[in-house]
């Protein structure tokens, strides 16, 4: 059984944090399904995508464990069309070595406390591979629903990939109309 770590930092990404966080998601598109990214971005086109998510004031966070990243995730805009402002999509990746031990679940849940402080209500995971039971897991464990899945849209690896949609609320949800409601 892998332990599960007690002590984990979770904090806002820096730019240091970058070449760390690189690494991790390498490993992810090298070997896996979860991203159907299939050439590592370089760690400038990290920082980049980091400083877009930053600049949009959405988290971008990361796990420390004994000095080292051990997971980060983030959320962005789920579409660009001004109707879905007040949706946003998340992504969480951990360290292959750090698996298992609850750091996507520190990870995520600190992730979602921060975006239900902001004016979004709806958080959706798009999750690559519908075999990736962690993820799903994950997921549900913290209030997601499936919302459906999209069959063989990808092929990476020699194999064709689903992916499957979750959703949660976030604050009151739907339950109230936005600040930024027009009455029509």
């Amino acid at each position: 059984m892998t332990e599960v770590i007690k002590t984990i930092a979770i904090r806002d990404a820096s730019e240091t944090d970058m070449t760390e966080v690189q690494h991790i998601y390498e490993h992810h598109v090298r070997y896996g399904l979860a991203t159907f990214e299939e050439v590592p971005p370089t760690v400038d086109e990290m920082l980049r995508r980091r400083d877009a998510v930053v600049s949009a004031r959405l988290p971008y966070l990361v796990a420390v464990v004994d000095g080292h990243v051990a997971g980060y995730c983030y959320a962005t805009s789920y579409r660009p069309r001004p109707a879905y402002r007040h949706t946003i999509e998340d992504s969480v990746y951990v360290s292959e070595a750090m698996r298992g031990r609850r750091i996507g679940a520190a990870l995520l849940g600190e992730l979602i406390a921060r975006c239900e402080a902001g004016p979004w209500r709806q958080m959706l995971a798009v999750i690559g591979n519908s075999r990736n039971a962690g993820s799903i897991a994950l997921h549900r464990s913290l209030g997601f629903q499936p919302a459906g899945s999209l069959t063989s849209v990808g092929f990476k690896l020699g194999q064709w990939v689903d992916t499957v949609l979750m959703q949660r609320a976030l604050g009151p949800g739907a339950e109230t109309l936005p600040s930024d409601a027009v009455s029509p």
